[in-house]
């Protein structure tokens, strides 16, 4: 299956919406500068030049902004999302109307820059855990209004998408159990009661936290910013009848020894959170 193919509606009227709104913000209907510059149709082909290594993500955002701006607009792509791309490459060839395409243009690179990063820094994490069979996720740290294409991103770069939102899993941590006054095992059997279909996860701070939670009938056990040497603790305490998954102080740096632990995956907010834009550019053809 490619990339195309998990660029759902739901993910195109998300983008849609994003879009609109960024193109009202930035006046695109009323480019001075190009109603200035260019009063006799002319046409022109610019490239969208990457301007250094990445991983694609986005490229169906290109045509669905310009058909928005003018429908005389093409777009003709040379790589498909999921794709990596290398310093210079033309990822793809806009043709029209001058006035329309440098209208858009920074629109465009808005969207993809960003997209480009969250995909990029997903593929550096996947990249450390290669071979370890341990799945890199990401959280709901997006961008506000952005995290359906955030989350596309993130599975363009090779990562796993963890819940979309507060309804999708009940996962208990520790300001649900100190606010409620009950106990992790109490908080547990009145979710399975009330949402049998939903798994349930909950973080774990120490070992013996751990220890509680294998008996409370969770089906995921996050450990909470522990260090590997307690990760390897409780994943001897667990074997494998519950889901580990290491959270919080993950980096680069340490993932890869994390992963070697045996935990089931690892979640990293940063992939979302603390993106650094691809530098891309539009290049007369």
């Amino acid at each position: 299956m490619g990339m195309t193919d998990i660029f759902t509606d739901e993910i195109k009227n998300s983008a849609l919406s994003l879009i609109k709104l960024a193109l009202k913000e930035d006046r695109a209907d009323c480019d001075v500068t190009g109603s200035a510059a260019f009063k006799n149709n002319e046409l022109c082909k610019i490239n969208v030049v990457a301007r250094e290594a990445s991983v694609v993500a986005g490229i169906p955002l290109i045509s669905l902004i310009y058909q928005l701006i003018d429908e005389k607009i093409s777009v003709d792509s040379f790589f498909n999302d999921g794709d990596k791309v290398e310093k210079n490459d033309v990822i793809a060839v806009v043709s029209g109307p001058a006035v329309s395409v440098l209208s858009g243009e920074r629109t465009v690179l808005n969207f993809i820059q960003r997209l480009f990063g969250v995909a990029a820094l997903t593929a550096r994490y996947v990249d450390e855990v290669a071979g370890t069979g341990v799945k890199i996720i990401d959280t709901r740290k997006t961008t506000p209004g952005w995290r359906l294409l955030e989350k596309y991103a993130v599975k363009c770069g090779g990562g796993v998408n963890h819940r979309f939102n507060l309804s999708d899993m009940v996962m208990f941590k520790d300001n649900h159990i100190a606010l409620s006054g009950k106990s992790i095992i109490e908080l547990v059997q009145t979710a399975r009661k009330d949402f049998p279909a939903l798994q349930i996860a909950c973080e774990a701070d120490t070992i013996d936290q751990v220890k509680i939670l294998l008996d409370a009938d969770v089906d995921i056990i996050m450990l909470d910013n522990m260090s590997v040497e307690m990760t390897e603790q409780a994943v001897e305490l667990a074997g494998r009848g519950v889901v580990l998954e290491s959270t919080g102080g993950i980096t680069l740096d340490n993932v890869g020894k994390v992963a070697l632990t045996g935990v089931s995956r690892i979640s990293i907010g940063a992939i979302t959170h603390s993106v650094k834009s691809i530098d891309i550019g539009m290049d007369i053809n």
